[in-house]
Formats: C-alpha cells, structure tokens, sequence
C-alpha cells in the first residue's frame, strides 16, 4: 500500500469543530507531523488517541524535516498527518513547501476541509465576499506601509489576521495612512467561550479600545473594499 500526505485541520478554538474523518486520520496516521508536539498532544488526548508517532515540523525545520517525511512516505509507503496548532496547515501556518514537493514528485496527497477562522469572519462581518482577499499577517516592519496602502486601494473585502499586541497597532496605521472612515469587522476568540466581535470605521474602533478584553485572544479583521472602485458602486 502506497503512503500518503494529509493535510488535516484542526478547531481553532471549540474542541468539538474538528470532523469525524479528521479524528480517523489521526487515529490510523504512522506519522503525525505537528507545528508543537505539545499542543496537537492535547488535542489527541481528549479525543483519547494514541498517535504511533509524532514529530515537530515549524517554520525552524521545515525543510530538513519535509525531507524525513517526504522519505517516510514515498519509500516507506507511511501515512504522514500533518496538522498545525490550529486551523489549516498551509494557511498562514507551516504546510506549503511540503505540499510542493509532493507535487513536485508525485507523491500522493490529500487535503480534509475543515475548520480556518477566515470564512467564519468574513461570513459574521456581513461585507461583500464575493470576491474577498486573504492577505494573511500584516509584516511588522519592512513593507508594512506598502501592505496597509494596498488593502486601503484593494477593491474588495480584505481579510487580515494579527496577534493581539498588534492590533490598536494597525488601526493606527490605517487611520495614518488615510483609511480613518473605512469599515472594520472585528473577531476575536472565533468558536471559543469568549469570542467577541465589533464592528464600524477605523476611527471608531480605535476610540473604543481602552477595553482591555480585546487586547487579548486572536483576532480576525475584515476589512471592506474600496468603495471607490468596489464594482457595486460602479
């Protein structure tokens, strides 16, 4: 039997979120290859699974342990796992290379849907969707005025994680760079116990941010797209 690589989702917060055929995957995985071994064994834990193995594969070693993985699966015919802390491997999470060297060498994979906290977001923040651009986590220095104009002239809904010490941050910078009056949906905690959203311009969300609850917990914002050039005003 030839191995194969999954790319297996896991919840971004509420346990129960991951799927049945996600907990099998796991369960018959040889290899489950984890962003932190010490998360995904909490995971596997409370869904009492006992994985054959795991092995750490991060943005530190993800080319030399792509490489083992890779061996495991197209000599040794493994079923290699692949999971990250939370949501999808591959978005904004390590996953990416290794997906293109299987393509590279035509070794089997497969992707299981599953949870990612960018369509809950943009669904709850009720903006345009269709189309909508992900662009990931903003970069903290270099290119970062670049990336704030380009969602301020993008067209469409826009789609912006960032980490909560970072997140009055931004706005700052969007009000600094003109965006002051654009419309901002914000998520925080996405299917956990204190999930939490705003909504309103710019401006009026960085007034309300002397609440010291949504400076913690991880954070979605939907951005709206460029009225100006958005086609429904067009």
């Amino acid at each position: 039997m030839s191995g194969i690589l999954t790319i297996v989702p896991t919840p971004v917060g509420n346990l129960e979120d991951i799927t049945i055929r996600a907990l099998k995957t796991l369960a018959k995985a040889d290899i489950i290859a984890c962003e932190d071994t010490r998360t995904t064994g909490k995971l596997l834990k409370h869904f009492q699974i006992s994985p054959r193995k795991t092995v750490a594969y991060h943005a530190h070693n993800e080319q030399q342990t792509a490489e083992y993985l890779l061996g495991e699966i197209e000599h040794n015919h493994k079923k290699v796992a692949l999971v990250s802390d939370a949501g999808t491997p591959g978005i904004s999470d390590p996953g990416a290379f290794l997906i293109r060297q299987c393509l590279d060498r035509n070794i089997p994979l497969t992707v299981l849907p599953g949870p990612t906290a960018m369509i809950p977001a943009i669904v709850m923040s009720g903006l345009a969707s269709e189309p909508f651009t992900f662009f990931g986590f903003p970069p903290h220095k270099k290119s970062r005025s670049k990336f704030i104009h380009e969602i301020i002239e993008h067209p469409y809904s826009s789609i912006v994680y960032e980490a909560p010490t970072r997140v009055q941050e931004l706005l700052n910078n969007f009000a600094s760079a003109g965006g002051g009056n654009r419309r901002v949906f914000i998520v925080r905690e996405i299917s956990k116990m204190f999930e939490e959203y705003r909504v309103g311009t710019v401006r009026e969300l960085l007034n309300q941010w002397s609440d010291e609850e949504m400076s913690k917990g991880e954070f979605v914002l939907v951005i709206s797209g460029n009225s100006i050039q958005s086609p429904e005003n067009s």
